[in-house]
């Protein structure tokens, strides 16, 4: 969590952090093209960073500047000190996004200098702030001849840069991957913060310079640029070597001095351009091009805005290549301890997908699994350990690998679910784990879930309608075992031919500040219109909810669908199924059917057997704690019948009654016995189904 009061020293804002530089700085130098620095302070870690443009303009050398705030009281002074800390406590009670002012430095030579800075306070999404970009330059020129209110606050700004500096800091600090950078250079409103019509960005990539992007609508002739050897042989390549900007007015000697460039300017209509490295840490990391029409010069003001521009470019792109970086081992770490490859089943169709969430180096313990299991059974399993670092995910690996140790043993979700919980306490850990686990025979299409504290299955049903069984569950894993509380209770469904479970990690349907069941009720409606085939299916969950709802916290998804089951051309068939809390089932399976027979070319037996499948699903649902399954089908041989059965969860078999006269019930297997051919019960499993024939020789 993080904290709402920042630790900085208040006789300094904004606070910095030291940089690297290769070179010492005099007290007299003044770079045109270095003259704005930039820093970026983590408020919640207390870690400052302070380019190498930043020492300079304070006159600090590296070996005097230690990354903390009292280092940097050697230069400011005192009473400028104080007024920025008014400045900044100011801004963080308001809620004001920036704040800045001017300051004074004290020179290592005794000289005073005026600076000025401007700090983006960045808050999250509680409204606490947590990290601070910013700026700051040498401003004693500018100030030379400003009248000031009390002698130690001028009154007056340089508002042009300031402003293209603020707005271009503020853009960026948003960014979090190369990605999100260049979309802020190449997306709306990207070249007018630099003033350019043009821009090329490339950056270095195993000793060449890779061009990662192109914008302005006089650029069109450069998209040919890709990656080039890193040599002299452009302008852009040799900015990076050389560490130095050029800046030129004559295309002509341009493409003299540089022949590979010569045929692409020939193609644009661009007068002057500059071109400039991105040094971060005094190290390049590649270089920008910005290209111009109807100029013929570069005043030291446009040096030393490109220059300022460079920085906070250079050390945005710094701070996303090592985000990349990290977020390439974590989510490879966290690919390496999921199953790698997903086994096959005849008769079903599975689908797994992972989501990392845009954390760094963070990796989350979600996890999923599927265990073949003899006799045709499966099991499925998602999960996720507590926590979002590489603790959580060795935790997982080695859960994942026990739960699916006891699971091929033979045992029950139930014990299974038991014996990991047991396994978790044992680690030397203090994380537990939610988990579901679900055993699916394949040929009955009866499943055995159990959940502690997980979220169950969601169900899609084959005329598309989804719903949330009611699944019993215990407590996380470890925390069962350290309350002794291992009841982990089964729940029995059944899933019929043609239908869709779906099972996830809460991140795929949790969004901060909103009811869980939200995002549940969105994961159902992207199921419910989603396609049929299981990843046809995980796409369309990828595409629709990863954003939305996956984009926080890590999501594992798993998707089972069974085959469906038509039968033939000479014997079709369909199956359906009734759950036992859902009202509109009942007359939707009536609708099936009579739709089915129709299809069938027997719309004569519509009235008589959807009549005869009401009465037996009634029965169910009053007299069974389950639901239904129907199947109805055509018998082709010996002699063309047309038989429905109706499966239940219960061994007591029905029996004919002779109800009275005013009885109000009882009257159901007469009817049955009236309007079929045949009728009778057989077992199921641990249930029943009672079937009736019609006659459809006709």
């Amino acid at each position: 969590m993080r904290s709402t009061r920042p630790r900085y020293d208040p006789r300094v804002s904004p606070p910095l952090r030291r940089g690297h530089a290769d070179r010492r700085i005099g007290p007299g130098e003044r770079s045109a093209m270095n003259g704005v620095g930039s820093f970026d302070w983590d408020l919640d870690q207390g870690t400052f960073d302070l380019d190498e443009v930043g020492l300079q303009v304070l006159d600090l050398r590296p070996e005097e500047y230690d990354g903390s705030p009292d280092s940097l009281v050697l230069r400011v002074t005192p009473d400028s000190a104080a007024r920025l800390d008014v400045a900044f406590r100011r801004a963080l009670e308001s809620g004001r996004r920036g704040y800045g002012g001017y300051f004074q430095v004290t020179r290592r030579d005794g000289v005073r200098q005026w600076t000025y800075t401007h700090g983006t306070i960045m808050r999250d999404e509680r409204g606490s702030p947590h990290r601070v970009v910013g700026i700051v330059r040498e401003a004693t020129d500018e100030l030379a001849h400003a009248p000031q209110s009390d002698g130690s606050r001028p009154d007056v700004e340089r508002r042009g840069l300031s402003s293209v500096v603020r707005r271009t800091t503020e853009a960026l600090s948003r960014a979090v991957t190369v990605d999100d950078v260049t979309a802020v250079l190449t997306g709306a409103g990207g070249l007018e913060r630099f003033g350019a019509d043009g821009m090329t960005l490339g950056l270095i990539e195993g000793g060449n310079l890779k061009i990662v992007a192109v914008s302005g609508e006089p650029m069109v002739g450069f998209r040919g640029l890709q990656m080039r050897r890193l040599d002299e042989s452009l302008p852009l390549a040799q900015a990076v070597l050389t560490q130095q900007p050029r800046f030129v007015t004559s295309f002509a000697e341009l493409a003299e001095r540089y022949p590979l460039l010569a045929p692409y300017l020939d193609k644009v209509e661009l007068d002057a351009a500059a071109f400039l490295p991105l040094i971060a840490q005094a190290r390049s990391i590649g270089a920008v091009a910005l290209f111009y029409r109807r100029r013929d010069e570069f005043t030291g003001e446009d040096r030393e805005l490109c220059g300022a521009l460079a920085g906070i470019l250079a050390q945005s792109l710094q701070r996303a290549i090592l985000f990349d970086q990290e977020r390439e081992f974590a989510t490879g770490l966290q690919a390496s301890m999921l199953p790698r490859h997903i086994p096959r089943f005849r008769g079903a169709e599975i689908a797994v997908r992972y989501h990392a969430a845009r954390s760094g180096r963070e990796v989350g313990g979600d996890w999923y699994d599927v265990v073949a299991l003899p006799q045709r059974r499966v099991g499925l399993v998602v999960g996720d350990v507590q926590g979002h670092d590489t603790h959580a995910a060795a935790v997982m690996g080695q859960l994942r690998i026990a739960l699916r140790a006891y699971a091929a043993e033979g045992h029950p979700p139930s014990t299974v679910l038991a014996r990991a919980s047991r396994f978790l306490a044992e680690l030397d850990t203090e994380r537990f784990a939610t988990c579901g686990y679900a055993e699916l025979d394949l040929t009955s299409g009866t499943v055995r879930a159990a959940r502690a504290g997980h979220l169950g299955p969601l169900i899609r049903h084959t005329d598309g309608r989804t719903g949330w069984p009611n699944v019993r569950g215990g407590l996380p894993l470890g925390l069962a075992t350290t309350l002794d509380l291992h009841e982990f209770p089964e729940t029995r469904l059944d899933l019929v031919p043609g239908e869709t479970l779906v099972f996830c990690t809460d991140g795929l349907v949790e969004e901060h500040g909103l009811d869980i069941t939200i995002g549940m009720e969105a994961l159902a409606e992207a199921v419910h219109r989603g396609p049929q085939r299981a990843e046809d299916l995980a796409d369309h969950i990828a595409d629709n909810l990863w954003e939305r709802w996956g984009s926080d916290d890590d999501v594992a998804l798993l998707i089972l669908r069974r085959a469906p089951d038509f039968g033939t051309r000479r014997a079709p068939r369909m199956h359906g199924y009734v759950h036992q809390a859902d009202p509109e089932g009942l007359a939707e399976a009536r609708a099936a059917l009579r739709q089915a027979l129709v299809d069938w070319g027997l719309p004569d037996l519509a009235d008589d057997i959807e009549l005869a499948a009401g009465e037996l699903l009634v029965n169910v649902l009053l007299h069974t704690e389950g639901g239904a399954v129907l199947t109805l089908e055509v018998l082709p041989e010996p002699v063309r019948r047309v038989r429905l059965s109706v499966q239940d969860r219960s061994s007591v078999w029905p029996r004919r009654r002779s109800p009275g006269e005013a009885a109000t019930s009882g009257r159901g297997l007469l009817m049955i016995d009236a309007l079929a051919a045949r009728w009778g019960v057989e077992p199921r499993g641990d249930g029943k189904a009672v079937w009736c024939e019609f006659d459809a020789a006709a």
